[in-house]
């Protein structure tokens, strides 16, 4: 095993980066993956976020392409949102300070005509959503003859976020001789066919168990009865300031975003900001940028719009709501704990999220202290709309488990299921009324 990036072959411009960043040891992907890399073949990596997997094919790759060349870019770095682009984006500037090497990171949201510019003067490397890639392609600005490398991170949000046509297309334009290298936090079905359909042969590095959590991580859990409860419970939890330092709270909806905001908005110390789709381009990476800088002390997110988030000092990761797609229980949680920091994550448990609860821990082959709740937070009583959300859900997943199950809210069959026919009923309507003439006569 390669213990320095020395060792791994790194170009000695990428070897200075890393000196002024302090990057002194390889991860274990890294070590695990560069060398694969090196060799020129096609790799399915299956690592956590927060283990290092984005430097794991930056550096070999930065090494290989040397110096510029030509204007058409010779790596194609494909990614699911806007944010994981500019981050990636970033990390290729700060690892090419001392190298000639031309990047772009282009992505959808804004007009395609300010990314041809940055395309246009040539490029080597571009990192791209696949959309914004297909547009610059469509419009001629951008040819990907020259391409060599494909990357394809965070695979599974890619599927996830249905962009497996665009993929296809993709694969189409791209030259069929190049070296693909599929990254992914879990090796599902799905992601199986993904590798199998766009690499011939293929290893597969996997540094952990596919699901495994983070080891840095401290993972708890609260029980609690509703909405209400849980917005009392994180309004004590954030009092701690000390130790609540740097914060991302991830909802389910828009709405719970907006909700969490108002209540923590003048009871919690420091600046806060919501990411959700509703929120313009701008705004969000404003606000993870704040965050990142420490300006911001706690972030209210959705899973889709936290995506690309690198945030080194997280502190805490708080599950509002529990993730209805397991496997992006492992995205969050991975938000704190990187860069070989320490972090809690803190998930809150509502009645209909017990089942999704279990599925999760047999996911993730782990078992999480239930903690009980603080004395000082108020338990409120589940309004009647809520508790019946709750109701028909856990009949929901009763029915999964047994199909036979009926339920508190099954579609109940008309009283009088055997009741005669409408000929029949207005048939004997008619004899009644001939027997009324009949006694008036």
């Amino acid at each position: 095993m390669k213990n320095t990036f020395e060792e791994l072959k790194i170009a000695k411009s990428i070897l200075k980066s890393l000196d002024d960043i302090g990057f002194k040891v390889p991860t274990p992907i890294q070590q695990k993956a560069i060398p694969k890399i090196n060799s020129g073949g096609n790799l399915v990596g299956i690592a956590q976020t927060g283990t290092g997997k984005t430097a794991a094919y930056l550096l070999p790759l930065l090494t290989r392409l040397q110096k510029p060349e030509g204007n058409d870019p010779r790596v194609v770095i494909l990614v699911p949102t806007r944010e994981l682009a500019i981050q990636v984006g970033e990390d290729i500037a700060e690892l090419t300070t001392y190298s000639e090497l031309r990047h772009a990171a282009v992505f959808g949201g804004i007009g395609w005509t300010k990314h041809a510019e940055l395309v246009e003067p040539g490029i080597d490397i571009i990192v791209a959503t696949p959309g914004r890639l297909w547009d610059l392609y469509q419009e001629g600005v951008l040819r990907l003859k020259k391409v060599k490398h494909l990357v394809i991170d965070e695979a599974d949000r890619m599927l996830d976020m249905g962009f497996m046509p665009q993929l296809k297309q993709l694969q189409e334009i791209i030259p069929a001789r190049r070296q693909n290298l599929l990254f992914s936090a879990t090796f599902s079905p799905a992601i199986e066919k993904l590798a199998e359909e766009f690499l011939d042969f293929y290893d597969k590095l996997e540094v952990a168990p596919s699901a495994t959590t983070v080891s840095q991580v401290t993972q708890t859990a609260y029980k609690v009865p509703n909405y209400r409860t849980k917005l009392n419970l994180i309004r004590y939890l954030l009092e701690d300031e000390e130790k609540f330092t740097r914060v991302v709270i991830f909802v389910k909806t828009k709405e719970h975003a907006e909700g969490v905001f108002k209540v923590i908005q003048r009871k919690a110390e420091g600046e806060k900001r919501i990411l959700h789709s509703n929120k313009a381009q701008n705004t969000r990476i404003n606000a993870i940028q704040a965050f990142k800088s420490g300006d911001v002390r706690i972030l209210i997110t959705t899973d889709v719009s936290a995506r690309g988030m690198d945030v080194s000092m997280v502190s805490h990761v708080i599950n509002f709501d529990l993730p209805r797609d397991y496997d992006d229980y492992v995205h969050r949680i991975g938000r704190t704990a990187r860069a070989g920091n320490k972090g809690d994550a803190i998930t809150l448990i509502d009645p209909a999220d017990e089942w999704h609860w279990k599925n999760i821990l047999k996911l993730i082959r782990k078992d999480i202290e239930l903690l009980p709740l603080p004395e000082e937070v108020e338990v409120l009583e589940t309004e009647f709309g809520e508790n019946q959300d709750q109701l028909r859900e856990i009949d929901r997943q009763r029915k999964i488990d047994d199909p036979t199950f009926q339920g508190a809210f099954h579609q109940k069959k008309r009283k009088g299921s055997n009741k005669r026919s409408f000929d029949d009923k207005f048939s004997r309507s008619k004899e009644r009324q001939k027997r009324k003439k009949r006694r008036k006569l």
